[in-house]
């Protein structure tokens, strides 16, 4: 499956931005997908994830309760929904999708075979 990350821009801290992941070649719903993201300088970090069946959800502490990931099968997309923006959420963003149906991890890189190219997020102080 193809992935292609889009939404990124430069925003105020407080504002918010929704991130979109469009996904080709495969069918998008039988895959798990996940937002990563990656600072200058630092290793890319686990954001959320969402199981192919779009009932469970995951979030890395720094975001939860501010961030909301969604996948809408019919338009074979997935978004990341991002409020009350920080400059430390600065960073390239970048969505992920795996076809497994047992996660041991997902909050790991290793266990995603398919990543889109990445959609950058600014946060201005």
């Amino acid at each position: 499956v193809q992935l292609q990350a889009s939404g990124g821009g430069l925003v105020q801290a407080g504002g918010a931005l929704r991130l979109s992941c469009a996904a080709a070649g495969r069918t998008f719903s039988s895959y798990s997908m996940g937002w990563f993201r990656q600072a200058p300088g630092k290793e890319r970090e686990f954001v959320a994830h969402i199981t192919w069946t779009g009932d469970r959800t995951y979030y890395a502490d720094s975001v939860k309760g501010r961030f909301t990931i969604s996948r809408e099968n019919s338009k074979n997309t997935g978004y990341l929904q991002m409020n009350s923006l920080k400059p430390e959420d600065t960073a390239k963003y970048y969505c992920a999708a795996d076809a497994r149906r047992y996660w041991s991890d997902y909050s790991n890189t290793y266990n995603y075979d398919y990543w889109g190219q990445g959609t950058q997020v600014t946060v201005s102080s």
